[in-house]
């Protein structure tokens, strides 16, 4: 190893009042500079086909939306203009609506499980022969890169449809002693992050139980949705089975709100869905929500540090955060915390951030303007508290995109709504007086960050703690007062006490 590559750093496991630095308070760096650079690899686009204009599908056809209004759909990662998106309305929610009610009363429901079975089995298949084009679709409209589209987006919908396909013919298996039933009419509201992958986990199991569909995608993500209606015509399913409406949250109230509805299935924020939840409060609608959340990684000192550091990264990073249990916390025991902030500094550097399109991108492009204004305002206000950004090394700078700004990962982050990291100590070998002051908020800044995390940790050790007295104080209580209370039934037959609790 050459003394240009290998770069002296002091071990942050030193102590902090360690002014001299020994042999083993340095740990070698690897700096290879451009060396390890990737040449670009764009996926080529001239073979996908993407119309100036799609219409409501509506009926087993496209119709235009009654109010005339068209809305654009571009691209986050060259914000160029791709199509214009029909705007429905709520007299296209109704049309919608009725057209699943016929097809349900009239066809999909007298149909028999096997025949339903065959089509869906047919729909999976031409997602399976249009793969390159749904995945270069799916990153172009949403801007997540092409590889995570490509392996895991389209693989995994087609695989959907395959799984309850088979599922279709069997459900009077799956519960011993019921006879399960369509419910009829399923109002399905889907987010952006996974586009056609959330249609396909919402569209295939109520297809196989039997239900007609209604769904809304998300507006800034509606194109791979209007392409799996085009296979649904392809594979011939009947008329109104399933209806695709596209427009922003006036569209998705209307579907909410509507009487003809069975069903709604949700999945996006925690606010939309209390919306959602007191809308239908008193209704005999059924409701299925899928609601974003935060959750923790919790790393100890035995655990295998570069292992976990891959898997934070990977938790975090994926679709650009845009996951709804993307690791968004991360707990580190006091005496690690150090040295897994170091090495996730050095991880993050080696991101590949650039074109979605480009094979070797790791994080593509945020989705909309408005998640960007949102991620530079936090990144702004880190900054501004004296927190250190932390750019990545091989971002393309001719990438216009949300992802151009540096990317934070620092320790004692303040608990916002960010999808960023939230690195904090967890004191496991604090002494009594700091691990009170830890829980009481006494101590510096960095720990008093914690907020409602702290109040939980306290709830649980309470209650624990509680749990154990009661136990000790059980075994030390006499086995004659623990009876107390207990009526004392004579048995007839033999005239010995028998004891009885009630």
């Amino acid at each position: 190893m050459s003394r240009d590559i290998a770069k002296p750093r002091r071990n942050e496991l030193a102590r902090a009042n360690d002014e001299t630095l020994t042999d083993k308070d340095i740990s070698p760096v690897l700096d290879f500079g451009h060396a390890w650079d990737y040449a670009p690899s764009l996926e080529t686009t001239d073979h996908v086909k993407i119309q100036p204009r799609y219409e409501l599908f509506i009926d087993g056809k496209w119709r235009a939306p009654k109010s005339g209004k068209y809305f654009d759909t571009i691209s986050p990662s060259t914000e160029q203009k791709l199509s214009e998106i029909a705007e429905a309305s709520a007299a296209d929610v109704d049309l919608a609506v009725t057209a699943a009610r016929n097809a349900y009363e009239n066809v999909w429901s007298k149909m028999r499980p096997a025949e339903r079975a065959k089509y869906i089995f047919r729909i999976s298949r031409a997602i399976q022969e249009k793969a390159r084009e749904l995945a270069i679709v799916e990153s172009l409209d949403g801007g997540k890169p092409i590889k995570e589209s490509r392996d895991v987006d389209i693989p995994l919908a087609a695989a959907h449809f395959f799984y309850h396909g088979g599922w279709a013919d069997k459900l009077g298996y799956a519960f011993h002693g019921r006879r399960p039933r369509p419910l009829g009419v399923a109002g399905q509201i889907i987010p952006w992050n996974f586009p056609l992958l959330m249609a396909a986990w919402k569209i295939a199991p109520a297809l196989a139980c039997g239900n007609t569909v209604v769904l809304k995608p998300a507006e800034t993500t509606s194109l791979t949705a209007l392409m799996l209606a085009k296979i649904f015509e392809e594979a011939e399913l009947p008329p109104g089975v399933v209806n695709i409406i596209t427009g922003a949250g006036e569209t998705g109230a209307a579907l909410v709100n509507h009487p003809g509805v069975d069903k709604i299935a949700f999945t996006g924020s925690t606010e939309v869905g209390k919306k959602i939840q007191r809308a239908l409060a008193g209704s005999k609608k059924r409701l299925t929500l899928e609601l974003g959340g935060k959750a923790a990684n919790i790393i100890f000192q035995d655990a295998p540090i570069d292992q976990a550091v891959e898997g934070i990264v990977r938790g975090i990073y994926f679709n650009q955060g845009h996951v709804c249990c993307a690791g968004s916390r991360l707990l580190v025991e006091e005496s690690i915390h150090d040295l897994i902030v170091r090495k996730l500094k050095d991880r993050l550097a080696t991101l590949r951030l650039g074109d979605p399109l480009d094979k070797n991108t790791d994080v593509g492009a945020i989705n909309s303007k408005m998640h960007i204004a949102v991620a530079r305002l936090l990144v702004r206000a880190d900054i501004f508290h004296g927190r250190e950004p932390i750019e990545s090394h091989r971002t393309r700078r001719n990438f216009r995109s949300g992802t151009d700004h540096p990317h934070v990962s620092h320790p004692r982050r303040s608990a916002r709504k960010s999808q960023q990291h939230d690195v904090r100590p967890l004191g496991r070998n604090l002494d009594r007086q700091r691990r009170e002051d830890f829980l009481d908020g006494a101590a510096p800044q960095g720990r008093r960050d914690l907020g409602k995390h702290v109040q939980q940790v306290r709830s649980v050790i309470a209650v624990r703690r509680l749990q154990r007295e009661r136990l000790r104080s059980r075994r030390r209580t006499p086995r004659s007062r623990r009876l107390r209370g207990a009526r004392r039934l004579t048995c007839q037959r033999n005239r010995k006490p028998r004891t009885r609790r009630f």
